[in-house]
């Protein structure tokens, strides 16, 4: 896992929290940035020091407003004097804002990372391979695909989110559940917990932070119905991954189903990110049927497809 030091001014901060960092962290890379690493009551200069020097790449975010600030030019120079001709390839420039480059920077010419535009998914692919950082999709997909998730479960809206073969969906629905929705509360459908209603609807709860003893068939229904309801707060967002695993373990559970159905479309109690490989309405080996309360859930497609 490369170190990556992020330098940049605060102009350009929502762009480096909110884009930049998310896709690093997301691909496998560490991302040593000050918002997450500085404490107070410590100095600044030392703390910026003692950060970078842990770095085995330095990404410089520039801009105008970056080449006017004292501490971002100190940050550069530093990594600047750990390559000075870039040669080594571990000091690399990131065109942010259009501006005019430095002596130290234009005299050996490197090649710079242009996202002045940042919806073309080529720079984002060789800046994110330059620091060993795999998505398995594209950076711009990455990215409207959680803009999308965060929007339509912030509404209230469910979310099937489908996702290829080779992208690694996981850490997408980590950084959704720490930097935009810390109640999302994730089940997976592979767990052996899950492979009966009973444990499927124990986990749920508990994971829901719910702890409530759940009985046997057929009062587990009742059961998690009353203690979902008579819950606070008045929503619930519930990931459940692998659900692919629907028509294998759980098809022919059309009460189950019909329970679900009821809490997300009739009572607004849940809000459900259902991850999985195909979309619920087509799944393998067979085709839901029509009258599948699964298939009476309204769910907003995101698809996340493999780049190449």
């Amino acid at each position: 896992m490369a170190k990556i030091f992020v330098s940049y001014s605060h102009h350009q901060g929502d762009w480096v929290l909110n884009r930049l960092a998310p896709c690093l962290k997301a691909g496998g890379a560490e991302v040593l940035i000050d918002v997450e690493r500085f404490k107070f009551g410590k100095a600044l200069i030392g703390q910026m020091d003692a950060t970078q020097d842990q770095a085995e790449i330095h990404m410089l975010i520039l801009s105008e407003d970056y080449l006017r600030s004292d501490y971002c030019l100190h940050e550069m120079n530093r990594a600047l004097a750990l390559d000075p001709d870039f040669e080594r390839g571990i000091v690399i420039p990131v065109m942010r804002k259009t501006c005019t480059l430095p002596d130290t920077v234009k005299r050996p010419n490197p090649l710079y990372a242009d996202l002045r535009q940042d919806r073309q998914p080529k720079p984002w692919a060789t800046l994110l391979e330059q620091c060993g950082a795999v998505l398995g999709t594209s950076v711009p997909d990455w990215l409207a695909a959680r803009n999308d998730i965060v929007r339509y479960l912030k509404r209230g809206q469910s979310v099937n989110l489908v996702v290829d073969n080779g992208v690694d969906w996981r850490p997408l629905l980590n950084h959704i559940a720490s930097d935009h929705l810390v109640t999302l509360a994730r089940v997976d459908l592979q767990d052996p917990a899950t492979a009966s209603r009973r444990g499927l609807l124990a986990e749920i709860l508990s994971h829901l932070g719910l702890k409530t003893q759940v009985p046997p068939e057929p009062e587990d229904l009742v059961t998690f119905r009353h203690t979902l309801l008579d819950a606070s707060p008045s929503t619930f967002h519930l990931a459940l991954t692998h659900c692919d695993m629907v028509p294998y373990s759980y098809k022919n559970d059309i009460n189950l189903f019909a329970a679900l159905r009821h809490l997300i479309m009739d009572k607004r109690k849940l809000v459900l990110l259902a991850q999985s490989r195909a979309g619920l309405d087509v799944t393998d080996p067979e085709p839901l049927p029509q009258d599948h309360p699964l298939s009476e859930i309204d769910l907003k497609t995101v698809q996340l497809q493999a780049y190449p």
